[in-house]
């Protein structure tokens, strides 16, 4: 059931883009405001169980309707069930059109509107930083993106699907990053979320992310270059300011030998000064826009690698 699961909404996902502005998002975004609002007190213990009512709720929400379907309408309807909420959670195109956009920019060579582009997709201070910057910042916030809205989903429910519970996998992966975004976002607009309740929502995505970073980074060295993926990750990791983030990184700079990392771009309401702040990079060849290919292919072989190990662990558990 998993591996048609991950295929099916993969496929129709590509075929027929979840719109970023949707209903459920919507309706998330609305139900993580409430639970802030209703329950966050500022209080340490309380903020663990806001977190734990504003994502657990909805995974076992899903849970629920999963077992639904399963026992009262048959297997092919839990399916369906599934492919529907991985459709919702999992999927390239939820961001792939602004690194596609950026790209189209640079190999127009129009610099400012990759710059604007980039801006506006990361809300940062972009200043006239030079073409390869625009394509290392591209590249570095595509890979985190891929992470968080494939691998980490596809990890989770993967797993879990093993002792039944995929839906709660996807759902908990998912709505972790989501709330933990909404509740800083909601911050920054001068609406009340406690600094309590976002902390305990970055120490509960870290834990999460633990795990899928490293096997995200082992599918990149995997499908690249195997040595020399694993030695950015040993060596270069710590260069980048968040550890899960880091590994990522250090292993797609190794696997396809292009420097990452480095000055960091501002939010766009920090305040006024310098656009970067100073940071570490690692060995490489200076991004270009031929790695942009490379990173494309890199995300594509690693999905299709972790497809055939699904493949292959349902067919074991079949035949067994």
């Amino acid at each position: 059931m998993s591996f048609f699961s991950l295929l099916l909404a993969l496929v129709i996902e590509q075929a027929r883009p979840l719109l970023p502005q949707n209903l459920i998002y919507q309706w998330t975004g609305l139900w993580v405001a409430w639970v802030a609002r209703t329950f966050d007190a500022g209080i340490r213990n309380q903020a663990w169980v806001t977190w734990g009512i504003a994502i657990l709720i909805p995974a076992l929400l899903a849970m629920l309707i999963h077992w639904t379907f399963e026992w009262g309408l048959g297997w092919l309807f839990a399916v369906l069930w599934n492919v529907g909420l991985l459709y919702v959670t999992l999927g390239f195109r939820q961001f792939s059109h602004h690194f596609t956009a950026i790209r189209e920019a640079l190999n127009d060579g129009d610099e400012t509107k990759a710059r604007e582009l980039l801006a506006n997709w990361q809300q940062v201070q972009v200043g006239q930083i030079p073409r390869s910057e625009i394509v290392r910042h591209a590249i570095e916030y595509s890979i985190i993106a891929a992470h968080r809205h494939v691998f980490g989903v596809f990890f989770w429910y993967a797993i879990l699907s093993i002792i039944g519970l995929g839906p709660v996998g996807a759902v908990v992966y998912r709505l972790t990053d989501f709330a933990r975004q909404y509740w800083q976002q909601e911050s920054s607009n001068g609406l009340v979320t406690s600094p309590v309740l976002q902390e305990v929502a970055d120490r509960a995505w870290t834990a999460i992310d633990w795990l899928p970073s490293r096997m995200t980074a082992l599918g990149f060295a995997i499908v690249g270059s195997f040595e020399d993926a694993m030695d950015g990750w040993r060596n270069h990791a710590q260069n980048f300011p968040e550890d899960n983030d880091g590994v990522i990184l250090a292993a797609t700079a190794g696997a396809i030998n292009i420097r990452l990392g480095g000055a960091a771009l501002q939010a766009a309401d920090a305040p006024e000064g310098d656009d970067t702040a100073g940071g570490s990079s690692t060995p490489g060849r200076t991004p270009e826009l031929a790695h942009f290919a490379q990173v494309v292919g890199l995300v594509w072989r690693t999905v299709i690698m972790w497809l055939v190990l699904v493949a292959l662990l349902t067919m074991a558990k079949l035949v067994g």
